[in-house]
């Protein structure tokens, strides 16, 4: 699967580190989802694609059969296997209601809680960034949110997967993130947010260490962002989107074609709708999903729910955002399918698909096995179906050799990863619950030292002259009387960020923060200062205070946010109907 988590120098290397060269023309990160390897256009190839690289984990179908010794016979030949538990029937009843929430980008898996699927569970680091990721705050309750980051594998590693996924030329190659997904679990467990992010998105790539010691550095050009998985597996997948949205991730999941199919058919039908007859084809009359539909509503499963979830042509505008919006219907309609509690009743079918869908999925070591899979499971299950929102990253289309791609829309891009950060639903219901005060400082304004640095700077502009020095003046005029300057560090900070060393220091730091109208979810503990660090970042190159509207929960409308309970018909694109 999509797993490069367990890879070994093809060269007999061990751990010795060995550079790739991203950013040289005609390198990997050059190369997209069209197998062109010209680095540019638009996406034709409905099957994504790949690049050269070695096998991954078997999916499912691969695997070996059942675990030796989980079964036995007694002196009279008869099986001595007893029947599941209680605790085991119960986990299977509720498991269905929560599947739909644990979609992995193009399709679902669901978690069936028995101990022998430990074994068949792949793990890998959580990030193989270099950056450290910044703990959660804690509600005035003491709770903390949680994030997990959902992949969809294109892996054409095995048999299954190749004859799903098709693209011949692309078998055996490192896998793509074909989806990925952000579900965000508020602190009080009211309310779950999901944020896609199209796999046509242009971004920096962080640098990541694979597990095999393999060093990909930092590109300096904007690459695709499904390409991550190729930079040493999920783990750098979850250090680009820290890199980019500053949300903290908790856990990751990823799955593959075959696990989509095997827990498709699990699930016995999912409803959905389109407003016309469609059959997604290539624009040659090749390629494309395959799907075929009439107009009207569907139950799709297995192959066909495969179809649904990786159409793109024959949906509104052939974009990867209208394949974004029929895969939040797909998991809405599931959850509203499985909450009912007719699916997924037979043990005995239960265990055979389990064994199928824990074969094609890798999780961070966090969730490598089935009780830390039940315990999350449990958590979810919480969240009613009218306070889940899907909503797809705001972006804009990107101009030139990038045109046909997206980027993160200024503004509103921010304004949906602030919400996240700082637990705000997305259904615009804000929470009862109080929120936390800042910590009192444990020391005097005035005794509060802060080294404030200007890290205006972005891809297409210098840093702004004289902001470092602005912000140092608003801090003196509160009464930071040792406010200093940092002349020597002008590197570009995305956002404006207060940092300190130690925990005897955050309510220092929540002090600064306090005073400039900084949210307290920009306060960060890093190892990479000594002291209070104030950045002056790329979102406050203006004068005056800092621009964030307090008291503002709204969700940007071209995040196009869907409601968990919403129903409705995709928009069918006529040059794709029948």
């Amino acid at each position: 699967m999509g797993g490069p988590v367990g890879r070994s120098s093809t060269h007999g290397e061990g751990t010795r580190s060995r550079v790739r060269h991203a950013d040289r023309p005609g390198g990997d990160e050059g190369q997209y989802e069209n197998g062109d390897g010209n680095g540019g256009g638009r996406t034709h190839r409905e099957s994504g694609d790949g690049g050269a690289g070695e096998p991954a984990a078997k999916a499912a179908g691969d695997g070996p059969g059942r675990r030796s010794g989980s079964r036995g016979r007694n002196s009279r030949g008869r099986s001595s296997r007893r029947a599941p538990k209680s605790g085991k029937r119960r986990a299977l009843r509720w498991s269905s209601a929560v599947l739909a929430l644990l979609i992995l980008g193009a399709g679902g898996a669901g978690y069936l809680y028995y101990e022998h699927l430990n074994g068949n569970i792949k793990k890998g680091d959580l990030t193989l960034g270099d950056r450290q990721m910044a703990d959660h705050k804690a509600n005035a309750a003491g709770q903390t949110p949680l994030n997990i980051l959902l992949i969809g594998s294109d892996a054409r590693d095995s048999a299954e997967n190749q004859k799903l996924g098709g693209a011949k030329e692309t078998f055996g190659s490192p896998p793509l993130a074909d989806v990925q997904m952000l579900l965000h679990l508020s602190a009080d467990r009211s309310n779950l947010s999901v944020v896609s992010m199209p796999r046509d998105t242009m971004l920096k790539m962080p640098k990541c260490t694979a597990p095999d010691g393999e060093v990909f550095p930092a590109s300096t050009v904007d690459v695709q962002t499904n390409q991550s998985l190729r930079r040493g597996g999920p783990g750098c997948t979850v250090a680009a989107w820290y890199e980019l949205t500053g949300i903290r991730i908790d856990h990751f999941m990823m799955i593959d074609f075959a696990g989509v199919v095997s827990m498709a058919d699990a699930i016995g039908g999912v409803p959905v709708c389109v407003d016309a007859n469609i059959h997604s084809r290539g624009a040659n009359g090749r390629g494309g999903s395959g799907l075929k539909l009439e107009k009207g509503t569907h139950s799709v499963q297995g192959e066909q729910a495969l179809q649904w979830l990786r159409t793109r042509y024959g949906f509104e505008d052939g974009s990867d955002l209208a394949r974004a919006k029929a895969q939040h219907q797909y998991m809405n309609s599931m959850v509203r399918q499985l909450r009912k509690g007719t699916k997924l009743t037979d043990p005995a079918k239960l265990m055979n698909l389990a064994e199928a869908a824990t074969t094609a999925l890798t999780v961070d070591k966090g969730l490598d096995t089935v009780k830390k899979l039940y315990d999350l499971a449990e958590e979810l299950k919480k969240v009613p179906t009218k306070r889940i929102t899907m909503s797809t990253m705001p972006n804009v289309y990107g101009t030139g050799v990038n045109a046909g791609r997206v980027y993160p829309k200024a503004g509103d891009a921010e304004q949906l990863f602030r919400m996240v950060r700082e637990d705000m639903p997305l259904d615009g219901k804000a929470s009862k619950r109080k929120k936390a005060e800042p910590k009192d400082p444990s020391a005097p304004v005035g005794e509060i030292a802060v080294a404030v640095r200007n890290g205006t700077a972005t891809d297409a502009l210098g840093p702004v002259s004289g902001r470092a020095g602005d912000v140092e003046k608003l801090l003196k005029e509160s009464g930071f009387a040792k406010a200093t300057i940092d002349p020597d560090n002008v590197a570009g900070s995305t956002r404006t960020s207060i940092l300190y060393p130690s925990a005897d220091l955050e309510g220092d730091a929540q002090a600064v923060a306090k005073a400039l109208g900084v949210p307290v979810s920009q306060v960060k503990r890093s190892t990479d200062v000594s002291g209070i660090s104030l950045a002056v970042g790329a979102d406050w190159r203006e004068d005056g205070a800092y621009p964030v509207s307090k008291g503002t929960e709204k969700t940007p409308e071209s995040a196009g946010a869907q409601n968990g309970e919403e129903e409705g018909c995709m928009k069918v694109d006529p040059k794709y109907t029948w």
